[in-house]
This record gives structure tokens, C-alpha cells and sequence, in this order.
């Protein structure tokens, strides 16, 4: 994939089945929201396709893709006085399009509660912190795809912990895994922080350059060959004393 003659995106292919959370990690640079836009559909690939349910993107009415896939974004930028509950019922409106009727402000409270901030329905959202404001958004993607009747459903996220205290961002990739967890929900989340990334994900896509340099399992993937070939870090295996999750350890430099 290309933009102006440069080329973002270079021989990366990959799947992600419903029921699974796959963690996108590498460099700054590496193409990760790249391939987000990709994925959601905001860019088109010069070569190749994206499909969705065995059909590329381009053949799906856009009302009943927005029905089974919502993305949330790296930045949302909100010019006016919302609440937070007005947010949320934002991703409702591929169900509508209109005003909204009893039953998506039954759903957007529900998906409030999902993620632990029903306090917050009045309050103005540009008011709110900047893990107040994650929450929000993740429950306007988690109120798009509410319904289980719509069939398979994908989430994205892009870098839902950026700029997050450690509580906040266990708390998203914590909704996240229990959504993957339904069975029918597969989640894509581009993820800096690797040993976080471990914790919850079922694999990992290692990027960097615009290309797939490494698709695997947590366990093949966090090793100090892998971690080092992709961000030229020497580093060390540990193993999480809570569980044994696979932990990267960047090596001192003298």
C-alpha cells in the first residue's frame, strides 16, 4: 500500500478469528495505524484487500459493516459540550440514524456499566480525565456492536492505552479480553507496551518498516530474538511471578 508514492504498508498478511485478541506491537513507525486504517477502511490498498467474513470491505453496504465493527481511535477530538452518555449514543447511529430510540439508551448505559463508568453519564466528556475519556470511548465502540444478533463482530483499537497510568490501562485491555472472550467478538488492538500486550492478547504481530516481521503466540513471539530483530533492544526473558506470562526485559547499556 502506497500514499503519495510512499509506500506504508509492504507484504503483511494476517487473520484474526472471532473469540481471539490479537495485539499489533512494534516501533514507532512501523505502520500500526497504517494498518488500522487499513482494516477500518479509511484507506484502500494500492495491491491486496482486506476482507471481512470472505468479502472485501468495498462489497459491504456501509450500515451493516458499521454494524459488526467499530474502531476506536488513537485521538477523539470532541468540540463540543457532549456528555458522556451523548458520546456513547454516537455509536449507535448506524443503528438508526436518527434520534435515538429507548433501546440505545438502554444499550448505551449498559455499556457504561460495561466499563465501570455509570457516574459518568452526565458529566460533560471534555471535562473528563484522560482515562475517563478512554473508558467513554471504549464503551461507544462496545455500544456499536452491541448486539449479539448482528453475527461475528470486530473491535479495534488503536493504542486504547496511550498516554494511560498502569490502572487504566489494564482496565481496557481487561474489557477487551472479556469481549473476545464472548466467542463471537474478535478484537485488534495496537498495543506499545509488549509485556502488556502478553498479558492479555492471544497473539502478536510484530511490525516494523511497514512490514510483518513476526505473527505468533505470546510464547513464540516474547523471546529476546524476536523482541530484538524488531526494535534493536537487547533484552531478556523473565516470566511474570503472577501466572507466568512471558516478560521482556530491556538489558542495561554500559
Amino acid at each position: 500500500m502506497n500514499l503519495s508514492h510512499k509506500t506504508l504498508l509492504q507484504d503483511v498478511s494476517l487473520n484474526v478469528a472471532p473469540g481471539e485478541l490479537l495485539a499489533v506491537c512494534g516501533p514507532n513507525g512501523a505502520g500500526k495505524s497504517s494498518l488500522m486504517r487499513l482494516i477500518s477502511g479509511e484507506l484502500k490498498p494500492s495491491t491486496g484487500d482486506v476482507r471481512w467474513h470472505g468479502h472485501s470491505l468495498a462489497e459491504w453496504p456501509l450500515l451493516k459493516l458499521a454494524r459488526q465493527r467499530a474502531l476506536m481511535q488513537q485521538r477523539a477530538e470532541v468540540g463540543f459540550d457532549y456528555s458522556a452518555l451523548e458520546i456513547i449514543l454516537l455509536g449507535r447511529h448506524p443503528h438508526h440514524q436518527g434520534a435515538s430510540r429507548p433501546q440505545d439508551i438502554q444499550i448505551a448505559l449498559a455499556a457504561l456499566q460495561e466499563v465501570d463508568a455509570g457516574h459518568l453519564a452526565e458529566q460533560i466528556y471534555t471535562t473528563l480525565s484522560g482515562g475517563e475519556q478512554a473508558r467513554i470511548q471504549m464503551a461507544r465502540v462496545l455500544a456499536q456492536i452491541w448486539e449479539a444478533s448482528a453475527g461475528p463482530r470486530l473491535l479495534l483499537l488503536d493504542e486504547p492505552t496511550a498516554a494511560l497510568d498502569p490502572r487504566q490501562q489494564h482496565r481496557i485491555l481487561e474489557i477487551a479480553r472479556r469481549w473476545a472472550n464472548k466467542g463471537d467478538v474478535a478484537v485488534i488492538a495496537i498495543v506499545h507496551d509488549l509485556n502488556l500486550a502478553a498479558q492479555y492478547a492471544d497473539r502478536i504481530a510484530l511490525m516494523r518498516d511497514g512490514r510483518l516481521q513476526a505473527l505468533g503466540d505470546v510464547a513464540s513471539i516474547m523471546t529476546p530474538t524476536a523482541v530484538e530483530a524488531c526494535f534493536d533492544l537487547p533484552c531478556i526473558l523473565l516470566s511474570h511471578p503472577d501466572g507466568g506470562t512471558p516478560m521482556i526485559a530491556a538489558r542495561r547499556q554500559h
